[in-house]
């Protein structure tokens, strides 16, 4: 499949068939923590970045094998907003295979668009995200598209919330010393009460970021700070039930990424070719093999290579 990736085991929605409708890495952000890579095209142009009746073409002919699935998730490579033929995509799915929730998982720069808020408003499940309130933390982790202004991005967060029917979970991504201090905490709570979201996940790194000196925030303290968010509904996902027990990890695919790399180190790009692999679907495996202490990674200047634990 050139558009759909997956069943992947998803921290957050279960059994979830991946859409991307953006080539890699077209976004509006260059977040320091993303495990993607470094953005490529910095962009808020919202155009038909991949063609969407391909897009539908190849969903109709999976979805006609009436697949288990927790979710459709449209996510991806980089923003899926940035499609302006999205809400194409969503409404054909509700309308010819209603029996399956859809989700968006993006970035949330763009809901200031009535446009985009649009688009979006047949999906059951919207996953924002909004990691700082001050500019210059922003800056910092986002390192936004020159065009995006914070204040802007969060009005139209509270403006989706108003118009959109269905469930909103605003991830918040924490880095030390950066978006966790008492000020910018006190900053977040205030605007997720603005926001009205049925849940606040809170989320650190899971495996290497765009940067190398990102690191994790402690358990302990994600455990600190959603009590500090409450009483809003607030759980840490960082802390997810292992993939291995979720119906979709398929073994044999982490067994050949341990095959692969115990030959040589490879990068998770070319790990993905060698398995033929969509990124964010290998990404899920890296993760849980990190996690078992399986294997273990450099950064390098050509990027992270990762290896057989010794």
């Amino acid at each position: 499949m050139k558009y759909l990736f997956g069943p992947v085991p998803s921290r957050r929605l279960g059994i979830s068939l991946g859409v991307d409708v953006v080539p890699y890495k077209v976004c509006s952000l260059n977040c320091i923590y993303c495990e993607v890579g470094k953005t490529t095209n910095l962009t808020i142009e919202r155009k038909e970045y991949i063609p969407i009746d391909e897009v539908i073409d190849e969903l109709n002919k999976y979805l006609n094998q009436q697949p288990e699935l927790d979710f459709i998730t449209f996510s991806g490579q980089g923003e899926p907003t940035l499609n302006s033929g999205l809400g194409k995509v969503i409404d054909f799915i509700k309308d010819n295979y209603s029996q399956y929730k859809v989700a968006v998982i993006t970035n949330g720069t763009l809901f200031w668009d009535k446009e985009v808020r649009n688009e979006v408003k047949k999906a059951d499940v919207l996953l924002p995200s909004l990691d700082a309130v001050s500019r210059i933390t922003f800056l910092k982790i986002n390192r936004p598209n020159k065009n995006l202004v914070i204040d802007k991005i969060i009005e139209g967060l509270i403006q989706l919330r108003k118009e959109f029917t269905g469930k909103i979970y605003l991830e918040i991504f924490f880095v030390p010393q950066l978006n966790d201090t008492k000020k910018e905490l006190i900053l977040l709570k205030e605007t997720v009460q603005k926001i009205k979201p049925e849940l606040v996940q809170l989320n650190t790194l899971d495996r290497p970021g765009t940067e190398n000196w990102v690191k994790s925030v402690s358990k302990i303290k994600l455990e600190e700070i959603a009590d500090f968010f409450k009483p809003i509904p607030v759980e840490v996902i960082a802390e997810a039930k292992t993939r291995k027990h979720i119906q979709s990890f398929n073994q044999n695919i982490a067994d050949q990424i341990l095959e692969t790399i115990r030959r040589r180190p490879c990068t998770d790009n070319e790990l993905a070719k060698i398995l033929n692999l969509h990124l964010n679907e290998l990404n899920k495996y890296i993760s849980e093999l990190i996690d078992n202490n399986r294997i273990e990674f450099d950064k390098r200047e050509r990027g992270i290579f990762f290896r057989i634990k010794t």
